[in-house]
């Protein structure tokens, strides 16, 4: 009888978890942005949650009757509209100078679009509750509050693991003496220039969000959402932080109990390739390079003279290529190289024959190259590309060519010393096998967590004191005053005891004379 309550108890427990009403906010109109979205939020529709998604793209073949996407026409149309007046390869990496309060800037605008938004203001006004609210944070803190608005318990997913963006609201330390701000390309070894650049960086986040970007998602949100809270309010309600790294992939850093890494996620099992791919692949007898500069850069949209110097090194190559091209001809092409406009990039590294894998050094095409053990050359252009190249450069699977640097001569260089070099195929495989080495799979680990959040009413068991602290305290500023103060007083008391003993044995000498 007992171990029949015992399973009822666990039953109920279970399918009380699986119909939970879960909404997603992944709003940024970026291809790499939504595979992480979609991906886990497919896996909880699968797994039994009523799953809805804010989302710029849509799914094709949604689980049935689990899933619902709110979508947002206006931001792709917008984005559509606007992307050819933003070539990255002219932009370039502006530095974190510029780039942090520009992405900021950007970032708030596009927040506010998503809030504006038909069907999302449609969503607001529809009286509907969710259990769970999951946010992807992007400079979108103002999203926080549809948490609130909805009375959900608040998750947020950070696709570039752990950073300035999550660090502060879950009270999770960040050292910034060998730990990088996610727009530099330091190790975690970095030189006196480095820390001070680094703890710049910081600085101008701090202001940059103090300043501008929680005044601005204030005034937003109470434009959009009624009765809104203070993004103060609702900023460290996090239960959880669900971080898109690994230490395969990232440095080992801090992490409070309720940041969990999943990093990996989104990669599936192989599936078959189609015919003129398996046949490339299958017929190249000394292998294939692998090129593809990600979904928001184009290799179509490189100058002439790079691309010209990219050809000219393929020509001389006995490895065939395959590169990710997204217009119908290439002037110069060689014989040896096969294009494709869109191509399986799993499915692709998955291969035997791939020797090498020619990136922009985004984090989801890092991650798939530790994944399947090929090597990599990263090209980085912008944003946290470098970061991840330098990854590659210090955990010896990969080499990096800033991209102002790319032409025939260094490409050339760079691809002799990774086909002809054995190290950087077995350090790939090594961060491989420690990639998969885990007791449990990284999707399975993110929906473990999330029913956990669930059934333990958003786990406030795991926030840490450090949210409760002011900043003084957290830093021991009063301990620290206090110490000096004592260590002063004690100076000044020793200092008054030497000049009454000074004065005492000076008037001594003239008595004595």
């Amino acid at each position: 009888m007992k171990t029949k309550i015992t399973l009822f108890v666990l039953v109920a427990t279970l399918c009380s978890v699986q119909s939970a009403r879960i909404l997603g906010i992944f709003p940024l109109p970026g291809r790499s942005h939504y595979i992480l979205g979609s991906s886990l939020m497919r896996a909880l529709a699968e797994h039994g949650h009523d799953v809805t998604v804010i989302n710029p793209f849509g799914e094709k073949n949604p689980p049935n009757g689990k899933y619902r996407d709110i979508l947002l026409s206006e931001i792709v149309e917008s984005f559509e509209n606007r992307k050819d007046e933003f070539n990255m390869f002219e932009i370039g990496d502006l530095g974190p100078f510029v780039n942090i309060p520009t992405i900021a800037y950007l970032m708030s605008d596009i927040g506010e679009m998503v809030l504006k938004e038909k069907t999302v203001q449609e969503l607001i006004h529809s009286n509907e509750k969710f259990d769970l609210v999951i946010i992807e944070q992007f400079y979108n803190d103002a999203h926080k509050m549809l948490a609130t608005h909805f009375g959900g318990i608040q998750i947020v997913f950070s696709s570039v693991g752990a950073n300035f963006w999550v660090n502060s609201i879950v009270g999770n330390p960040s050292p910034l003496a060998y730990i990088p701000d996610v727009f530099l390309s330091y190790s975690s070894h970095m030189t006196f220039s480095e820390r001070l650049v680094n703890t710049l960086c910081y600085l101008l986040n701090v202001a940059v969000h103090g300043l501008y970007l929680y005044p601005k998602h204030n005034s937003v949100s109470a434009k959009y959402i009624p009765n809104a809270p203070s993004i103060h309010d609702v900023n460290y309600n996090a239960s959880l932080i669900l971080l898109n790294s690994h230490p395969s992939l990232n440095q080992p850093v801090p992490h409070v109990p309720n940041m969990i890494e999943i990093g990996g996620f989104h990669i599936k099992p192989p599936k078959k390739l189609p015919q003129d791919l398996q046949e490339f692949l299958d017929g190249a007898k000394d292998g294939v390079i692998y090129f593809s500069m990600g979904s928001n850069l184009r290799s179509a949209d490189l100058p002439l003279e790079k691309r010209n110097g990219i050809l000219k090194t393929f020509a001389k190559l006995k490895e065939k290529v395959l590169w990710k091209w997204e217009e119908d001809e290439l002037p110069g092409r060689p014989e040896n190289v096969k294009l494709g406009k869109w191509l399986p990039q799993q499915d692709i590294l998955a291969h035997p024959n791939v020797k090498l894998f020619i990136t922009h050094g985004g984090l989801l095409s890092t991650t798939e190259t530790v994944y399947f053990g090929v090597p990599v050359l990263a090209i980085p252009v912008y944003g946290d590309q470098k970061l991840n190249a330098q990854t590659a450069v210090s955990n010896g699977f990969g080499l990096v060519l800033p991209y102002k640097e790319l032409s025939e001569r260094t490409l050339g260089e760079k691809l002799d010393e990774l086909l002809n070099n054995p190290k950087y195929g077995d350090n790939a495989k090594s961060r491989s096998r420690i990639f998969h080495d885990r007791q449990v799979k990284p999707l399975d680990t993110a929906l473990y967590w999330v029913d956990y959040v669930i059934r333990h009413k958003g786990a406030p068991h795991l926030r840490v004191a450090a949210l409760d602290l002011p900043w003084y305290k957290y830093l021991l500023i009063d301990v620290i005053a206090f110490v000096a103060g004592l260590l002063l007083m004690g100076v000044y008391l020793v200092r008054l005891l030497l000049r009454k003993v000074c004065r005492r044995v000076s008037s001594k000498k003239l008595k004595t004379n």
